[in-house]
């Protein structure tokens, strides 16, 4: 009865995602400024929805993934992640008037929730789990060097520049920069799943662990998985949109840098849950794949899709960081640095890393 049940919520929550999201905007409440109450009504059933939908698509992940191998499957859902991070910034980026650091404020917590947030939770769990846990520094190593590549391209250097305002590109650097950003990324692609895929993948994997549903074929899976993250898509553009407008409306000051941070926490937690249930597994170079995988395809892709938004649209795009957050994201990827350096980790190690994610939502709120 229980796998019946089950089974049921695989098939019914990615449609009933999409459902709603497609009722909420055509009927217009989302916008409809008239009906607070309804409003609310409407965000809190969307949200509900969309956190329950999250889980089954990820589990529909999880069979995909299985049923492809690693470290094909972990790319399947980065990916995944990354087009709904794409399709929620772009959206909000055109949403009410110019908002030239959205873009930036999600890049960067994109990373820093990866980096130290779900890197510190698998690190402090499946350490105090098994001990220790193995690592493939190779791996780890090619990971944390893309990323400081692109982080430092990204959100560092445009403060730097001086062709235009500090924090932003010109139309040329911006090209430019998106370009080397994309081929950067498609060359660890590369080497992750062709070239190296030995140093990706861990020596004693227990993929027995990993939840599937074994009733379900893969092309079922993968299409559930196909509607649940459009319908995820749908929702959280309407969440995010109506809560950037709520703290506009209220006046909040740090509105950016919250909405930023939301984006990053709804569209990352199916990874950062996968990601922990694989630590726990003791299957931990998995999780740093999903974790790590996740930070580098965000700024290799999503910059270079929002740079092309803009630069079609003709909507500013700022993307230095300000001086603290510089501080901060240097930290992290020096933390990093360090955690992957050695082959095996313990929970302390994790916990350094979960002191510097607190640092960062402090200062999201207290600047």
């Amino acid at each position: 009865m229980r796998g019946f049940a089950r089974s049921v919520t695989s098939y019914a929550m990615p449609l009933a995602a999409l459902a709603m999201a497609v009722a909420v905007r055509a009927s217009g409440l989302s916008v409809d400024e008239g009906s607070l109450s309804i409003r609310i009504f409407v965000g809190a059933l969307s949200s509900a929805i969309m956190f329950t939908t999250i889980f089954v698509v990820l589990d529909h992940a999880e069979a995909v993934a299985h049923r492809v191998g690693e470290p094909y499957g972990t790319l399947v859902l980065t990916f995944a992640v990354t087009a709904i991070e794409v399709s929620i910034i772009v959206s909000m980026m055109l949403h009410g008037e110019n908002n030239p650091t959205l873009a930036r404020e999600s890049v960067f917590s994109t990373v820093m929730i990866t980096s130290t947030g779900v890197v510190g939770m698998c690190l402090t769990l499946g350490g105090w789990r098994h001990r220790k846990q193995a690592i493939v520094r190779q791996g780890t190593s090619a990971y944390l060097a893309v990323l400081v590549a692109l982080t430092v391209m990204t959100l560092i250097l445009p403060t730097y520049t001086r062709t235009t305002d500090p924090g932003t590109f010109s139309a040329a650097q911006l090209g430019f920069v998106s370009v080397l950003s994309v081929l950067l990324y498609a060359s660890f692609v590369f080497a992750q799943t062709v070239r190296h895929r030995d140093d990706f993948i861990e020596g004693q994997a227990h993929h027995a662990s990993v939840r599937t549903a074994p009733h379900e074929s893969i092309s079922a899976s993968a299409l559930l998985l196909l509607i649940g993250l459009i319908g995820i898509v749908m929702l959280a553009e309407q969440v995010a949109a109506s809560v950037e407008d709520a703290l506009v409306a209220y006046q909040v000051t740090q509105a950016d840098s919250i909405v930023g941070a939301m984006i990053a926490g709804l569209v990352l937690m199916p990874e950062a849950i996968s990601a922990i249930r694989a630590s726990l597994n003791n299957e931990l170079q998995r999780g740093l794949n999903v974790a790590m995988g996740s930070a580098c395809a965000t700024i290799g892709l999503t910059i270079p899709a929002v740079a092309a938004a803009s630069l079609v649209t003709g909507r500013g795009l700022t993307l230095g960081l300000p001086e603290a957050d510089a501080v901060l994201l240097i930290l992290a990827l020096f933390i990093c640095g360090v955690s992957f350096s050695n082959e095996r980790t313990t929970f302390l190690t994790g916990m350094v890393h979960i002191v510097v994610f607190f640092t960062f939502v402090f200062l999201i709120f207290i600047p």
